[in-house]
């Protein structure tokens, strides 16, 4: 599925870009912003069944599969990546390996947790197809809290490991709100190049004319359906449902207080807090009287108004709070596009 056409400035067309492994792939925001800007995307893997199944209906020409990648193994992974690439092809690998061990918001995070490992197997699946392809270059999201000084063995590892794989290496703090996306998510985009120039020259920027703020995004929506067993439309949209809004402060939400990450109600006229839910943590409509729809996220993530999730209520809650804002991901696609040509915008 492509997303509605970007307003770009796109650099000479080459023969071919480098084709797309992507890694940790979840519900396809940082592939979308990719396959947006011409790129193939070839391959993906991610270990919930739920984004896999969104992951293949949003790109049926890609070969997605659902797979941890601890037990599938470094040779295991690249079995099922040979028959879809060439001996020596130039490749790009993409990715963001799950975050909850390095979140800020998850109090309970300590350097063992074992999701902390997953960023150098995602090194080590680098290596691996580096022995077999030409890896230009390597894209890696994660949260603020990765480069917290309790997690300095992790993330000075990180760059360690990719200056011994010769890749020339930046990180970055970007906000989504910045690249069109009505929402304040700041996240750390590590870009590494096998060409020392191209790291220079990459330099995303914005790449089109985005709506700001909550009331631009979903100000216009219809009501929402409210979730309950067995309930698969409300004919508007498949995941434009919500909560039952249950608590009393629906039935007179000016008179409650936003109450830190249980009950906070959006501004029309603001961006979105970050989009990170967690049990009954759904932010609230603008109009205090119930919570957002699962596609009022989508559509703050900066998710196309057709792009669809898939799984029950649960899922969906998951793979919008963990996925890649695709006007983001369109424009570090962008950059690495033009920095892989040699030139700037």
């Amino acid at each position: 599925m492509q997303s509605k056409a970007r307003d770009a400035t796109r650099c000479a067309v080459p023969a071919r870009l480098p084709r797309i492994v992507s890694l940790f792939s979840g519900a396809g925001g940082l592939d979308l912003g990719f396959a947006d800007a011409g790129y193939e995307v070839v391959f993906a893997v991610d270990s919930d069944q739920w984004a896999v199944e969104t992951h293949k209906q949003a790109f049926p020409g890609t070969c997605t599969i659902q797979a941890d990648l601890v037990k599938l193994g470094v040779e295991g992974l690249i079995e099922r990546i040979r028959p879809l690439l060439n001996h020596g092809e130039k490749i790009g690998v993409i990715g963001g390996p799950p975050c909850q061990g390095f979140s800020r918001s998850n109090v309970n995070a300590t350097p063992n947790d074992p999701r902390n490992k997953l960023p150098m197997l995602y090194l080590q699946i680098v290596e691996a197809l580096q022995a077999e392809y030409t890896v230009e270059f390597v894209i890696f999201e994660n949260v603020l809290g990765i480069r917290d000084s309790k997690h300095e063995h992790t993330f000075g590892g990180i760059l360690r490991r990719l200056e011994k794989l010769g890749l020339h290496h930046n990180v970055n703090e970007f906000d989504a709100h910045d690249f069109g996306v009505a929402q304040h998510r700041r996240r750390v985009i590590i870009s590494a190049f096998h060409s020392d120039e191209a790291r220079q020259a990459f330099l995303p920027t914005r790449q089109i004319v985005g709506k700001d703020t909550v009331g631009e995004v979903i100000g216009s929506l219809p009501e929402p359906s409210y979730f309950a067993r067995g309930l698969a439309s409300n004919g508007y949209h498949p995941n434009h449902w919500t909560m039952q809004p249950r608590s009393p402060r629906f039935a007179n939400p000016d008179e409650y207080r936003s109450d830190g990450r249980s009950f906070r109600r959006l501004k029309l006229d603001e961006p979105s807090p970050t989009v990170a839910y967690g049990h009954r943590e759904i932010h609230v409509h603008p109009n205090g009287r119930r919570r957002l729809s699962v596609y009022e996220a989508m559509l703050l993530q900066g998710f196309p108004d057709d792009y669809v999730l898939c799984g029950p209520f649960s899922a969906q809650v998951q793979q919008v709070s963990n996925a890649v804002p695709p006007p983001l991901a369109f424009a570090l696609a962008h950059a690495v596009d033009c920095a892989l040509r040699g030139t700037s915008e």
